[in-house]
């Protein structure tokens, strides 16, 4: 019950932080390369914007593997992957975990996406959504075009109901 209050505490804290917003739409991705996993595999070589040259793709950085609101989020974007999929978009989520967590959380969730491990929390922190107090990601929204560009960007995106993800796909449909 303990570890459930500090949960609990810990989010409510999370959800009343802010992200520094360094980027508006329109601005250049910075380049990234981070390992990744999926249900199948671990890959240590990294996957990144050189291998999204000419394509549309979110970013969604989120704070922890296995988490409620997390889960929520991620299998969200599991469950409607395939109107993602006919819109031609990506789904690029992004934490600090490590690409074993992510591997069996894509697992045990049937993930059918890359989850990218950002472990130094550099692009993160360039994209300005690393918390160093906490040692997370604030939950951040980014759509990238293929110029990679910025075309959407949400830096509190919430998954305490579904408005946020409808906004990104109401944005997703008009591009």
């Amino acid at each position: 019950m303990k570890k459930l209050a500090a949960l609990v505490a810990c989010m409510l804290l999370w959800s009343s932080l802010s992200a520094t917003e360094p980027f508006k739409v329109g601005d250049k991705v910075p380049e990234f390369k981070l390992p990744y996993a999926t249900q199948d595999t671990v890959d240590m070589s990294g996957f990144g914007s050189a291998d999204l040259k000419g394509k549309t793709y979110i970013i969604a950085f989120y704070p922890a593997d296995w988490s409620p609101g997390c889960t929520k989020e991620m299998c969200t974007f599991r469950d409607s992957f395939s109107d993602l999929m006919k819109l031609n978009v990506t789904v690029l989520p992004i934490s600090a975990d490590l690409v074993y967590s992510h591997h069996a959380w894509a697992k045990a969730e049937k993930f059918q996406f890359k989850l990218l491990a950002d472990q130094t929390r550099a692009f993160g922190t360039k994209m300005g959504v690393y918390l160093p107090e906490m040692g997370m990601f604030k939950r951040s929204v980014f759509v990238v075009g293929p110029d990679g560009t910025l075309k959407y960007i949400d830096y509190d995106y919430s998954v305490k109901d579904n408005s946020d993800y409808d906004a990104l796909k109401s944005a997703l449909a008009k591009m």
